[in-house]
């Protein structure tokens, strides 16, 4: 990988290995870890040896397969516990699974995709395994299109390129669908998700908004379909859910008003 203008190579190279570690399975062949990070197999294995000493990465002794060492954690803690966002919607959201019992989420823009900041399971969700800092499709996710609800099409369309993935039969993935429920979010105040990026699994979300009155943070209630039986992209929420949509704007609201929108 290239060094950018105005960077240093080395921690480049060192960075690159980290993601390649954190996008990958648990433990990690080095020639895999290299194909990942567009280094040489030598030059991984000598980055690695040098993670390692800063407990950065560990090797399993038995298989010889290395993976994210312990010494990330409290950077990954303090950056995700400092962070603006994370701190004004914690409560709010162990709240909002308690009283739904569904799932509840918080996520930001990066890039071009949702990152998911926190996530709470309720009782009537099944085992979760989206995690702090993993990633989702914006235009496949009821929270994604509340992030990108403000843009402009063309800023849409710039952002996220001239083809959507279509992760499943009822993802919106044209350019024109989506504009069509970005609009919708702005008039009703919240994006719905009906089985579009996995099936049998809906959600509910609404805008966080900043001081400016930017769009900085989603707030999402997810749950299976079964549950969330009346959302669909096209018809909204039905009416079983209408409560529910009031409890996730009311969320997405308070964690506004902690940040200073109102």
């Amino acid at each position: 990988m290239p060094a950018e203008q105005g960077t240093n190579q080395s921690v480049e190279r060192a960075v690159s290995v980290l993601r390649a570690l954190g996008a990958g399975s648990l433990e990690r062949r080095v020639s895999d870890i290299a194909v990942d990070a567009e280094l040489g197999p030598s030059t991984t294995s000598r980055l690695l040896a040098t993670l390692e000493q800063f407990d950065l990465v560990e090797r399993n002794p038995i298989s010889g397969l290395y993976r994210l060492g312990l010494g990330t954690l409290p950077l990954a803690t303090m950056a995700l516990n400092g962070h603006p966002v994370h701190r004004a919607s914690r409560m709010v959201l162990q709240g909002l699974a308690a009283r739904t019992e569904l799932g509840a989420n918080v996520g930001i823009l990066r890039g071009a995709e949702l990152v998911f900041l926190a996530n709470f399971e309720g009782a009537r969700t099944p085992k979760a395994y989206t995690q702090s800092g993993s990633t989702a499709p914006l235009h496949a996710t009821a929270m994604g299109k509340c992030l990108v609800s403000r843009m402009t099409a063309d800023e849409r369309r710039a952002l996220l390129g001239p083809e959507l993935e279509a992760h499943t039969e009822y993802t919106l993935a044209t350019h024109g669908a989506l504009d069509e429920e970005c609009e919708a979010v702005r008039r009703t105040g919240y994006a719905v998700e009906a089985q579009e990026r996995a099936l049998g699994r809906s959600s509910l979300a609404a805008p966080v908004l900043d001081s400016r009155g930017s769009v900085v943070a989603a707030i999402s209630l997810w749950g299976p379909a079964s549950v969330l039986g009346g959302v669909s992209a096209a018809g909204r929420a039905g009416a079983q859910e209408t409560e529910l949509v009031g409890q996730v704007i009311e969320a997405a609201d308070a964690v506004s008003q902690a940040l200073g929108a109102y």
